[in-house]
């Protein structure tokens, strides 16, 4: 795998630094507050960037295209599947890496074991096969190499992809539904967290469709940048040029808990009249999206 960043901006590169920098204060924090033995063994093993960041092509323009900016993608390797919960181990540094002023590209991460990576390779897991080609290591505690990947045939690629889109696109047109019932009925925090749920299958469906892999993360600004990653069209259904309507978006990513567990959880009608707008829209271009990779799936 590769190992140099030299290709990016020396600023993006001292970015890198000190990003890699918090992940692992707040690790060793987190694995150092316990008594449990694999806490006290507990390593990042490899961190790699993927993305556009490690294939070239990245978007660093806030004041043009709608305000969009392309994420440093990042996959943290460590050696045991209970250190891959994000809120016991993880959520400290998401937070750092939001709010310190020195990092200005927006961060997004997954975490997995190595026995994880190295089994969804074999299982022909194009998603990080992806990754183990293209991806840059940017850190790594040895030089274990990562499984030979397992290709998938063409056949089994369209197979999967096709079940993957109609599952995901049925369940986000249902909750779509829900939300034009439970606005008729005035019933506001309804009505957001079937919004937040049908965000989630959109984009959760576009990465399925095209990657195969979809993280277990209800956070639809993550699920967002990894989605438009992988197609930018995307991006045109909330675009981040105005506060406002970033505003609204990151309150309707917090309707998924407090939607519906607390009572001071408030949203406006001109909010959800405008998320479910661009909702509809974000749902044409996932059906555009999935259907030209399943036709090219098709093709060959």
């Amino acid at each position: 795998m590769k190992s140099s960043v030299d290709h990016m901006p020396l600023r993006k590169q001292r970015e890198i630094g000190r990003v890699l920098e918090i992940l692992h204060e707040e690790f060793e924090d987190a694995v150092n507050d316990g008594t449990a033995e694999f806490k006290k063994r507990g390593r990042i093993l490899k961190i790699i960037l993927f993305g556009s960041y490690a294939k070239g092509g990245w978007v660093d323009e806030p004041f043009t295209m709608k305000g969009y900016r392309s994420d440093f993608d990042l996959l943290i390797i460590v050696n045991n599947r209970k250190l891959c919960e994000f809120a016991e181990y993880w959520h400290k540094a998401a937070d750092r890496l939001i709010h310190d002023k020195s990092i200005e590209t927006p961060v997004s991460f997954i975490v997995h074991s190595r026995r994880e990576v190295n089994t969804y390779l074999k299982e022909g897991q194009y998603f990080f096969s992806d990754i183990r080609k293209e991806g840059i290591v940017l850190y790594e505690l040895d030089d274990e190499p990562l499984a030979e990947p397992k290709p998938l045939s063409p056949a089994d690629r369209l197979r999967v992809a096709k079940e993957h889109f109609a599952d995901r696109f049925l369940a986000a047109e249902e909750f779509s539904d829900w939300v034009q019932y439970a606005r008729t009925k005035t019933q506001t925090k309804r009505a957001a967290f079937a919004l937040h749920q049908s965000i989630e299958q959109a984009y959760s469906c576009v990465l399925l469709t095209l990657t195969n892999y979809g993280p277990p993360s209800h956070n639809i600004k993550f699920l967002r940048s990894l989605a438009e990653e992988q197609d930018r069209r995307l991006a045109e259904a909330f675009p981040r040029d105005q506060q406002r309507e970033r505003a609204w978006f990151n309150t309707l990513n917090e309707a998924y808990v407090k939607a519906r567990y607390s009572k001071h959880f408030n949203i406006s009608e001109e909010a959800l009249s405008w998320l479910a707008q661009q909702t509809n829209l974000l749902l044409e271009r996932v059906k555009t999206v999935c259907s030209e990779h399943l036709e090219r799936l098709s093709n060959e």
